[in-house]
């Protein structure tokens, strides 16, 4: 393994606290055997403070789908005094868009018991994911795989605690959890799993662990002539990776198989083929497995021994849900806290009560929208069947800001 190439090459000639001050990763700042780090979940998503080079706190995400430390904005990077030493053009998600991004070296990350040292950042020009208008709050950055490279990590989201471990404390498999083996590409974990589709043969294949997705389960088409879409589907936006939105196709399979859990009528992301697909096909991969599964599982993922060991959540037979309204709510901004109607399905509850696009969310149930958080409101859209909600927006009529009150009802798609 690369990982423990590494680390013999680098023993023999450094010890001790020399040794760690000079290999890029991240580490305990006392000899311990474990610490815990708190973090936000928003809509799955695991978001963590994090300082750089003593700057103030700013929010990352932590995901297994990227390689690289990316800051969202030269703007932020030029504040906290970054240095670059070249520019980089980054292929978009769409296969299309080209990301500059400006490279800046040998920093240091604080995440109060942990530390990363000698860390690279890719500092994009500009923030073309704008998480903020997505989940809610403010969100910096990307932490990828060098957080990962070194230390076992557990990940709990019944306590929305991160649990980061000493390489050399996590040998044995601890009471209740199951174990199944990671591989490896491009820094990015996959694992073997098991696909039972509703019109469509059983499939195995090997799916990337992608805590910075929100989706559950994502199949690329392109990759295997034996997936097949769902009779019932809904055509739709599937939502804005690093440079690129995505579209398709959202259905459901029959069941999704991780060694012997059983994850059942799974939501189920189809992108349409783009021209970064070609990236997808060489790396083997059906496609990836999303935060909307993993969120129902404690998981530990292990790099140094290239295992993922879990077991059952408290959430892990909580039935996956689909939006049941029809539209797609965004926010402004997080400082202006104002909520706006980005998209709305044809045919869905929201057409039919004639919300459109571009509506400003004002009050929800007679609740002023100041009250609401992004991540309650996408989850009362997707509460309850037959569910009514009252919303209140604000839309230009000839020219002219009106209060428009709307009732849409709740009706599963999928």
């Amino acid at each position: 393994m690369l990982t423990k190439k590494l680390l013999l090459l680098s023993v023999l000639f450094l010890t001790g606290a020399q040794l760690w001050a000079q290999i890029p990763g991240f580490f305990m700042k006392e000899e311990k055997n474990s610490v815990n780090l708190p973090f936000y979940d928003f809509n799955n998503l695991i978001i963590m403070p994090i300082a750089i080079n003593n700057g103030p706190e700013l929010n990352f995400l932590i995901d297994t789908g990227v390689k690289s430390n990316i800051l969202f904005s030269k703007t932020v990077g030029d504040e906290l005094g970054l240095y670059y030493t070249r520019t980089l053009n980054l292929m978009g998600a769409d296969g299309k868009t080209v990301l500059t991004a400006l490279v800046s070296p040998n920093n240091h990350f604080n995440m109060g018991p942990v530390e990363g040292i000698v860390q690279a950042v890719l500092v994009l020009e500009e923030d073309f994911l704008e998480l903020e208008r997505v989940i809610g709050i403010p969100v910096h950055g990307i932490i990828g795989y060098e957080f990962f490279k070194f230390n076992p990590i557990k990940i709990d989201y019944d306590s929305n605690i991160l649990t980061f471990y000493q390489t050399d404390r996590m040998n044995w498999r601890p009471f209740g959890y199951r174990k199944i083996d990671l591989s490896f590409d491009n820094y990015k974990p996959y694992v073997e799993g098991t696909i039972q589709q509703i019109d469509g043969p059983g499939i195995n294949g090997k799916l990337l662990i992608d805590t910075g997705a929100n989706h559950g389960l994502l199949l690329n088409r392109e990759t295997s002539d034996q997936i097949k879409l769902p009779p019932k589907r809904l055509q739709t936006d599937l939502g804005r990776s690093l440079g690129g939105d995505l579209f398709g196709y959202v259905g459901r399979v029959k069941k999704y198989s991780l060694g012997n859990l059983n994850f059942r009528r799974v939501i189920t992301s189809y992108p349409d083929e783009t021209e970064f697909s070609s990236i997808i096909i060489e790396s083997g991969r059906l496609g990836s497995l999303g935060s909307e599964v993993l969120a129902r599982m404690t998981f530990i993922i292990d790099y140094p021994r290239e295992r993922l060991l879990f077991k059952k959540g408290a959430g892990f037979h909580h039935p996956f849900e689909y939006d049941m309204s029809g539209i797609k709510v965004r926010m402004t901004s997080a400082e202006e806290k104002r909520y706006y109607v980005s998209s709305v399905r044809e045919n869905s509850p929201a057409s039919k009560a004639n919300i459109k696009p571009g509506d400003e969310i004002l009050s929800i149930n007679l609740l002023p929208v100041e009250y609401w958080d992004l991540a309650e409101i996408n989850d009362l859209l997707k509460s309850e069947e037959g569910k009514e909600i009252h919303i209140t927006v604000k839309r230009n009529i000839r020219e002219i800001p009106v209060e428009v009150d709307k009732t849409l009802i709740l009706q599963k798609q999928l």
